[in-house]
């Protein structure tokens, strides 16, 4: 399927070329706050990190468990206080994103096409405008969406 290639060739393409942009960076620029409530750029990698996880957990569970499939949010501001990605060495945030990410391609690609379709009830569809329900691969599509839209804060365009 051509959007799958398209998502998957984009997944390896910035997979390969955040890490090196993320590199070029001091660490004063990967931990700078704007304030309290802001994620400096390194908790923003984090939570790309809390993303996968979840998403990965998402993209498997869905083809397994009673249809519709239930999308729980999860609390994002959390997950990234508890995980203290500001201390990590960066080198480590970006291997656990890369590594994360290289499954996830693994999963998509190993979607059957006919699942594709499977319909998902996002709960509390506040958090995303529109309808609450969404196929599994607009979940697929939306996580490429949220991955670039923050990773534009932290490297730029890719």
């Amino acid at each position: 399927m051509n959007i799958i290639n398209n998502i998957i060739n984009r997944l390896n393409y910035i997979i390969s070329e955040v890490p090196y942009k993320i590199k070029e960076l001091t660490e004063n620029e990967l931990t700078y706050k704007q304030s309290e409530n802001k994620w400096s750029k390194k908790e923003i990698i984090g939570h790309l990190c809390d993303s996968a996880v979840n998403n990965l957990s998402r993209f498997v569970r869905v083809q397994i468990e009673e249809q519709p499939f239930r999308v729980i949010p999860y609390e994002q501001d959390e997950w990234v206080r508890i995980n203290h990605y500001n201390e990590m060495r960066t080198e480590e945030i970006l291997n656990y994103w890369s590594s994360l990410n290289k499954q996830i391609i693994y999963i998509i690609l190993n979607i059957p096409e006919d699942k594709l379709g499977i319909v998902c009830d996002i709960v509390n569809a506040a958090f995303r405008e529109g309808e609450s329900e969404k196929t599994i691969l607009w979940l697929i599509e939306d996580y490429l969406v949220h991955m670039e839209y923050h990773l534009r804060h932290v490297v730029g365009d890719i």
